[in-house]
């Protein structure tokens, strides 16, 4: 814990609070993207350390609740194939599609495996060769390496009977469409550090630019959080509008020059659905053409496909920041962990799972 005990400490955690009451002057609202960050928030209560008329609203920081309900739809019909094994991370299983989920259709039969790692499913592919492995890729920019890899290893040692069925998608552009939404109420955000790890921080600066909008790089422990909201109100303060770095141990602004290398041999922008959200230009990633072979799509000519949660969840808005969570009518009642509604309070790193977990703002 050493590392980490200066990044939770309760008198550097106080000095800020006073300091962004100091700093506040008038209504803000904040966006913090990474859904990591929307659980240390409520796990801390930084939200109640705050001066009132400063908002903090949630992200759609969270690729396994943004994930299109096609897309397990997919998923599921390849786990439905004969000699066919679909493997995933666990916080994908419970998740709905247009009709059922993952782990409702391995209960049905179907070949669904959890995995801790993409280089499980490789290592699957080597030990059953007389399977088809088909490992389902979720995640922001900070997976994509992971992925990457697998399919570059793949490609490299011949391995002919893994595939990818892809669903990462892209942060950058998903702040962008969140802006361009006419009802956006978001004034400054603070971005996820881990996916400035691998992209560094440079795509943010055109969007602070164009847009006007302060963007602070973030770490997930409360010191770290607190000074990102700081450093965003004494922008928004002076009227600046540039992306800072608050999480220099991590994060430099070119990002990671092998990584970012290694996904973009793989892997390429493209426009795709995210859920709740709609089609968000360049905001997700699909296997590039030289590594065709390996893509899950192509090899069992899987169809687009439309298929969205058919509840009445109103994930849509918690995504978009425009609801909180606990304002959603089914919160806590029809909808809990147990028997989700939608994505949101099945992830890991969802908001709506968050609230009912650490509690909801008084």
């Amino acid at each position: 814990m050493r590392h980490v005990d200066a990044f939770r400490d309760a008198g550097r955690v106080a000095a800020l609070s006073r300091e962004i009451g100091f700093a506040v002057t008038r209504p803000w609202t904040l966006m913090e993207v990474c859904g990591g960050q929307t659980h240390a928030i409520l796990r801390y209560g930084l939200d109640h350390l705050l001066p009132p008329g400063l908002e903090l609203i949630h992200g759609p920081g969270c690729p396994v609740c943004v994930t299109q309900a096609s897309m397990i739809d997919k998923a599921i019909a390849l786990a439905h194939l004969p000699d066919v094994l679909l493997v995933s991370f666990g916080d994908m299983l419970r998740v709905p599609g247009s009709g059922k989920s993952l782990q409702q259709a391995r209960a049905e039969g179907g070949h669904v495996r959890i995995i801790y790692s993409p280089a499980d499913a490789l290592n699957l592919a080597r030990t059953h060769p007389d399977k088809s492995i088909v490992l389902f890729a979720v995640g922001f920019e900070t997976t994509a390496p992971a992925f990457a890899c697998v399919l570059d290893a793949a490609r490299k040692e011949g391995i002919s009977n893994l595939f990818v069925l892809c669903a990462l998608v892209r942060v950058p552009p998903a702040m962008t469409a969140i802006l361009d939404d006419p009802d956006c109420r978001v004034q400054g955000f603070l971005a996820a550090g881990h996916v400035c790890t691998v992209r560094g921080y440079q795509e943010y600066e055109g969007l602070a630019e164009h847009y006007r909008v302060p963007v602070v790089v973030t770490g997930f422990e409360p010191v770290d959080i607190l000074a990102g909201v700081w450093a965003c109100v004494r922008q928004l303060e002076a009227g600046n509008a540039r992306v800072e770095n608050l999480y220099p141990r991590v994060v430099n602004r070119d990002g990671n020059a092998r990584a970012r290398e290694l996904v973009g041999s793989v892997f390429e922008d493209c426009d795709r659905p995210w859920r709740g959200m709609g089609p968000i230009p360049h905001g997700s990633l699909r296997i590039r053409e030289n590594f065709a072979d390996w893509d899950a799509e192509r090899r069992f000519n899987l169809t687009a496909g439309t298929g969205e949660d058919a509840t009445q969840c109103r994930s849509a808005d918690v995504l978009a920041g425009k609801l909180n969570p606990v304002d959603c009518p089914s919160f806590g009642r029809q909808c809990t962990p147990e028997h989700p509604m939608g994505a949101p309070m099945v992830s890991s790193e969802g908001a709506c799972a968050a609230y009912y977990r650490y509690g909801t703002p008084t």
